[in-house]
Order: structure tokens, then sequence, then C-alpha cells
């Protein structure tokens, strides 16, 4: 179950705030308390925290317009105090649109700090020494709250436009050399740029900022991903889904016992199973319900199995297919040809596919 707060839906897409911005709200009262600061004082950050919040989900919306104009849908959006991650039905092979929907979003914060900079004016900050800074800032004023604004907005858009994955200056990177070389050739070559920069940022956090060491592992990790995953639709690239699937399954009828399920489990290799009632799809068995259930083997499987659930269809794409199933918390699919079962596929096959197609290619 994720730790993420969902705020709701917009056009489709789920919006959720990730924990670390309530870890975030977390530290900054305990920081305020503990060093006896006054109420006035802690409502005025945790207001500030909720104004970043705005200001991350408008840069992420900037993304999710731009996609949208390209025909791409955002189905989840999650949050973070940095910026967001996006989840999309499908990618661009157009460098130019990669760019243009990558670039909307640090775009957004620089008019959000453009507005700012003259309704402020930021002009009325420039011209004072440190002890005057201090005093300046220290005040809880309207005109503070702004200028702080300002300064996160700007910091926001050059965060983002580090040439790193999983930033938006990575994407912008790969996109900007997918003029040249091939998506999987200029997604190795950014991913390479990326783990330079968080080398360099982890021997300087090592040296003089903590922070930095945590803000290297999100870099090398993200990058790492994102080289993967793009691997990885290069080999399910002119595949469907009636490829790789699962043909010879075993069905239940939902009147069947969890003790006919566990038999089937036990003589063969299938963990997740379809219902059918009548040639109809009825429900899904997870192999995660069958083993929470497994001491009730008198439940019928209607009583344990799940009815809310997605279907592929043997046309689809693959790539499609294997980007669905990385946002499902259980990756398993009956699919269907004509409104007919006629398999399913799941994560551990599709893992299998890939295997193969890598020897072949590689």
């Amino acid at each position: 179950m994720s730790a993420n707060l969902k705020l709701g839906k917009y056009y489709g897409t789920e919006i959720q705030l990730h924990w670390t911005f309530f870890l975030l709200t977390v530290w900054i009262v305990l920081s305020e308390v503990l060093s006896g600061a006054s109420v006035d004082r802690v409502l005025f950050n945790l207001q500030f925290v909720l104004a970043v919040m705005i200001c991350v989900l408008l840069h992420e919306m900037g993304h999710l317009l731009a996609a949208r104009k390209f025909g791409i849908k955002t189905t989840k959006m999650v949050l973070l105090p940095v910026g967001g991650i996006s989840t999309v039905d499908k990618t661009t092979e157009s460098p130019k649109e990669e760019l243009l929907i990558t670039l909307a979003g640090p775009l957004v914060n620089i008019i959000i700090a453009g507005i700012l900079f003259f309704a402020i004016p930021v002009s009325d900050y420039i011209g004072y020494n440190f002890l005057e800074y201090f005093t300046l800032l220290n005040e809880f004023s309207f005109k503070n709250f702004l200028f702080f604004l300002f300064i996160v907005n700007i910091t926001l858009a050059v965060f983002n436009l580090i040439p790193a994955f999983p930033l938006d200056g990575g994407r912008i990177l790969r996109a900007v050399l997918d003029f040249k070389f091939s998506r999987v050739t200029a997604t190795r070559i950014a991913t390479t740029i990326s783990h330079v920069i968080a080398i360099f940022l982890l021997l300087t956090g090592l040296l003089f900022n903590p922070i930095l060491l945590f803000l290297s592992l999100f870099l090398l990790i993200g990058s790492f991903s994102e080289n993967q995953v793009v691997h990885q639709i290069d080999l399910l690239k002119g595949y469907l889904v009636r490829d790789a699937m699962l043909k010879n399954i075993t069905v239940f009828d939902p009147k069947e016992t969890m003790e006919d399920v566990i038999r089937v489990i036990l003589r063969g290799s299938e963990t997740n199973f379809v219902v059918v009632k009548n040639k109809k799809i009825v429900g899904l068995l997870y192999h995660k319900d069958i083993i929470e259930n497994s001491n009730k083997r008198s439940l019928l499987v209607q009583e344990v199995m799940t009815t809310n659930f997605k279907t592929m269809e043997t046309k689809e794409e693959l790539s499609v297919a294997y980007r669905l199933m990385q946002e499902e918390t259980h990756p398993f699919f009956p699919v269907t040809e004509k409104n007919e079962l006629v398999g399913a596929i799941d994560f551990d096959n599709l893992h299998e596919f890939l295997l193969m197609e890598d020897r072949l290619k590689y």
C-alpha cells in the first residue's frame, strides 16, 4: 500500500502527494519548536510549504498539458518537494516533442518567478549587507513570503535543469542527443553524464553537506532506472502481447474452493489465476490473497477473488503492456481477443521474454 496521499484526479490523472512532503513538514515544525519559535513563525513556514507544493503542482501541470498536446496522457502524478514523478500511458519517440514537454515544467517556474520579480519587486532586496538582510528577511511579512517563493521557483527551475536523470535536465540532454543518435544511445550517453554528476555530488557531500549524498543516490538510482527502461522498451519494439502471453492457463469457477486452487498451485508453476463464469471473466486470484487464505480451504473462490481488474488485448503493443505492469501492484492481466479469454500475461513471463530478446539482440 502506498504511503503517498491521494489528492484527487484531474482529467484522468491521479495526483498524489509524496510522503517526503510530510517528512519536510514534521522536520520544519520540530526545528521551529525546538528553537523556541513563536506560533506565528511555525504557521508562516507551514503556509510556505503549502505554497511550495502548489508551485511543484504547477510545474508538473506544465509537463502534463504539454504532453496532452501531443496525445500523451498522464495517468499518475506524484509531487515531491524538488519536483514530481509522472506516469504516462506512452512515451514519445520524437526528440522535439520530448524537448518541449520537458521544458514546459521549468518554464512554469520561470514564469512564476518572473511575475513575482516585478510584483514584489525584487529590486527592494538589493543593496543590503548581511546583517541588514538577516534583519529584513526575519520579518513576518507577505512581501518576504513572496520573496522566498521567488527564490524557491528559481531554485526549482535551476535544479531541474541539471543535466542528469531523472531530472528534467537529463531528459532535455537526451532529447538533444536524440537528434543525432538513436534513443538507446542518447539515453546511454545521458546516463553516463548523470553518473558523473552523481559521483561529483557524492564526493562533495562527503566533504561538505550530507544532503548531497541523498541527492547523488537519487540521481544514481533514477539514471540507472531510466537507462534500463529505455533499453527494455527497445527490446520490446515490434512485439505484441500475443507474442509473450501465457496460453495454457488454468481458470477457476467462482464456486470452486481454495482447496482446489492450492492443489493446482502445488502441482504446477502458476501462481495467479483468472476466474471465469459462463465464459466471462469475473475476477482474478492473486498469489498474495491465496497465501493469506491458504488455511481456509473451504472458502469459495468468489470470496477471495478480486473483481477490480484490467485486461489486455492480444494486439496491444508489448512495450505499452510493460509500462502498465510497472504501475500495478499485481502485474497480472487476462488477455482477450474479440472479448474472449485466450491467455494471461504477468511480469515473470515478460521478464523471461526480455532476457531471451536481450541475448538475441546483444
